[in-house]
């Protein structure tokens, strides 16, 4: 080869591999990079289209245990709300042979939507009894949740125990007009 066609070849053998490595950074990798993030997207879509098929066939699971849970809630009225469940707690504590001794409730405005009922709970008798009462609480039909629990001796053989106990209760508020 002679002088002058070496450099015409390494000059555009130069600009062929400059050419190659802008081609890389410009259209190779962005190109690749959108390829994943699609290919991403489409495998977030399908789950969401898959979830979206299971509500659909629970849709009638779903409704009826909403209402269930709307049935079961507390009514918006506070002194009504709060005087079910003082009937409810009183008729628990009849059932399973437990003692009532405190019940404080509180009422506190957490949403636009519900109220919740804070009740602290004390009560006596054996392990039986309590045990008995935290599982009426638990299994009842209202809107209740037991959020914690704790059980002290009253005396010196532990045949005689305290219980106290933390419940919210749940009150759904209608729908606001507009």
């Amino acid at each position: 080869m002679k002088i002058e066609n070496r450099q015409q070849f390494l000059i555009v053998l130069t600009i062929a591999c400059l050419a190659l490595l802008i081609g890389d950074d410009v259209i190779f990798e962005p190109l690749l990079n959108l390829w994943s993030a699609r290919s991403a997207q489409i495998k977030e879509l399908r789950g969401d289209i898959n979830d979206g098929k299971l509500l659909i066939q629970r849709e009638t699971i779903i409704r009826n245990r909403w209402s269930g849970m709307r049935a079961n809630a507390l009514t918006n009225n506070t002194s009504l709300a709060e005087q079910q469940v003082l009937t409810a707690l009183d008729n628990w504590s009849r059932a399973s042979g437990a003692s009532l001794t405190t019940i404080r409730p509180e009422w506190e405005d957490d949403s636009t939507n519900y109220e919740t009922l804070h009740c602290h709970v004390e009560a006596t008798g054996t392990l039986d009894t309590l045990s008995q009462f935290i599982y009426d609480i638990e299994k009842g039909p209202m809107a209740l949740k037991l959020d914690s629990a704790e059980l002290s001796e009253r005396d010196n053989t532990g045949q005689q125990l305290s219980l106290a106990l933390e419940i919210n209760g749940l009150a759904l508020l209608p729908p606001a007009r507009q």
